[in-house]
């Protein structure tokens, strides 16, 4: 395994610059976000050692805003046909989730099985939205030689193990998981479990973790709207910051045994930490698990 960047940290700086940065933190692989600033450039990747593990467009092509949908679905298909031009074969997005109906104007998603209006909207979104969606563009991404690595994560209709594999049974074998553990920890779920049960359907891999505060937790649990740092339940940590780098070796292990050999994309999303000091960290982390 490598250890990788999504470049995305580095949003407010040219390409060059951002791919110098990737590579002064000691990493070998970069994840370029096609709707960021970056315009995917393999030969500038390469000729500072790096290789492009994925092209990135997080986004939401089922949405019910028909204008938002399309753009989103532009998107992806953009991505696809660059990702195979480049020859980058993982393109990694969302799930989306449309609305509760056809008169819908905003995604809804559903968490619940009672009351019986829940499981009938669920059922409605993945006959009607999501499975005919997904179906023809996993078509389309397999038509140009690209795999899709769906991030399950809460909010879309993919969001833990079972509906990932739900859409890969119906959309297909080039329809996968990007894997990334902290919006697991989020759910409670274990990600070395889920990577077993995931696993040849792992296609890439977002190294990011999860950390909890103990009081706010066993009062409100982890189902948080609130978006100041300092009032919720949980945050978004720097790998090694949530859990030790023991827990880094085993889903390391665990991710081999799945049959994964591709990169770590470094995500750093913690608020309690610079970027360069998160890099830092998360590398140090990580060449440490992979050692």
């Amino acid at each position: 395994m490598k250890i990788g960047l999504f470049l995305a940290l580095f949003h407010d700086r040219t390409l060059d610059e951002a791919l110098d940065a990737a590579q002064g933190a000691g990493c070998e692989a970069v994840e370029i976000a096609t709707n960021g600033p970056h315009r995917p450039d393999r030969a500038a990747a390469e000729r500072r050692g790096l290789e492009i593990s994925a092209l990135s467009c997080h986004a939401n092509p089922l949405h019910p805003d028909e204008a938002v949908a399309a753009a989103a679905d532009r998107s992806f298909r953009d991505t696809v046909r660059l990702a195979a031009e480049l020859g980058v074969g993982t393109v990694v997005t969302f799930s989306g989730c449309p609305g509760e109906s056809e008169h819908s104007r905003r995604p809804s998603w559903v968490t619940c099985s009672w009351p019986d209006d829940y499981p009938e909207t669920l059922e409605w979104q993945w006959n009607e939205r999501v499975l005919p969606y997904w179906a023809e563009a996993a078509a389309f991404a397999r038509g140009h030689g690209v795999r899709v690595a769906i991030e399950p994560h809460p909010g879309f209709v993919v969001y833990n193990t079972t509906t990932l594999l739900r859409l890969r049974e119906a959309a297909g074998e080039n329809v996968g998981a990007n894997f990334d553990p902290s919006h697991l920890f989020w759910q409670q779920i274990d990600p070395l479990a889920s990577a077993r049960a995931l696993g040849g359907a792992i296609f890439h891999v977002h190294a990011k973790d999860t950390g909890f505060f103990a009081e706010r937790l066993a009062l409100d649990g982890v189902l948080e709207t609130r978006v100041d740092p300092d009032e919720r339940a949980w945050i978004f940590r720097t790998v090694g910051d949530g859990h030790p780098v023991g827990f880094w070796r085993e889903l390391a292990g665990a991710l081999c045994d799945a049959g994964y050999d591709g990169a770590l994309s470094i995500e750093h999303e913690d608020p309690l930490r610079s970027r360069e000091d998160g890099l830092t960290r998360a590398v140090a982390t990580l060449r440490a698990a992979l050692a």
